[in-house]
């Protein structure tokens, strides 16, 4: 069954469910996937800089013979870059690696950096206004940022002439991030989930597994459902063809009230990742 769209607050549309690509290692594993994903279902892919895969992301794109304007392809900015002449430079790399004429979307990966921590303001600003220059120029369709938190995103507001169209954030039933998302809300950014799955740790907690059995779905189906219905946009990963047509099933059923309310009591568990302000890279 096929997702929808949303529109993005630059105008284009993205794909409502993505195929992440965090951990798929460099090679054949992940053009494997890629291309699988690309040819049964999936029309956006997401990878980055610091995941290592963007050629064989490339690779798996042009493989699966869709046509470039039929996918949406995410990449992100990593740490190690500190300014406007890096990021333009850095986003130069990830467009060859991945053999592409542009992206549908550039973020800014993490808000924080360790190695310029006290001083991230000018680091975000700077690397924003080379992602506005991109964006200007027809390189890039969108620009937004990635784990940023309402403090973050009011600094970079300040410099900023674009406003972030997406702001993709850890989002599961363990991990809501509730003031973020009623600021991005506010905002009109558009909210991406990464670890949508909370990278299987809580799959097998009691009150999720009892909303799949009564719905005769999978753990994984239910959190991707979840997302949808939160208005998120997950970014779904797995190598496994069989994983990965499963997540795409998720739009042919809806969680009841009562299944919704079940699951709010995984919030206990909270962040499967790093916190944006302390991450140690």
């Amino acid at each position: 069954m096929a997702f929808g769209k949303s529109t993005l607050n630059s105008g284009y549309e993205i794909p409502q469910v993505g195929f992440g690509t965090f951990k798929i290692p460099d090679g054949k594993v992940a053009v494997d996937a890629v291309e699988f994903a690309l040819t049964h279902g999936y029309d956006h892919v997401d990878t980055a800089a610091c995941y290592g895969n963007e050629r064989s992301v490339g690779e798996g794109i042009r493989r699966s013979g869709r046509r470039r304007e039929d996918i949406f392809v995410t990449s992100k900015l990593w740490n190690d870059v500190v300014d406007y002449e890096g990021a333009l430079a850095a986003f130069d790399t990830s467009l060859e690696l991945l053999g592409l004429d542009y992206l549908d979307l550039y973020l800014i990966h993490w808000p924080r950096p360790l190695g310029v921590r006290d001083d991230y303001v000018r680091r975000n600003a700077q690397c924003w206004r080379a992602m506005e220059k991109l964006q200007r120029e027809g390189r890039v369709r969108s620009i937004g940022v990635s784990n940023f938190l309402p403090h973050h995103l009011e600094e970079l507001f300040k410099s900023a002439s674009i406003p972030p169209a997406v702001n993709q954030i850890e989002l599961s039933p363990r991990c809501r991030q509730d003031d973020a998302v009623d600021y991005c809300r506010e905002r009109n950014i558009a909210i991406e989930a990464w670890s949508p799955l909370m990278r299987g740790d809580g799959l097998e907690r009691a009150e999720l597994l009892e909303v799949a059995q009564r719905l005769g779905k999978s753990p994984a189906q239910v959190c991707v459902r979840w997302s949808l219905q939160m208005g998120y946009i997950p970014l779904v990963k797995s190598i496994s063809p069989q994983r990965i047509l499963e997540n795409i099933a998720a739009p042919d059923f809806e969680l009841s009230p009562r299944d919704l309310a079940a699951l709010d009591k995984l919030r206990d568990m909270g962040r499967r990742g790093s916190d944006p302000d302390t991450a140690a890279f």
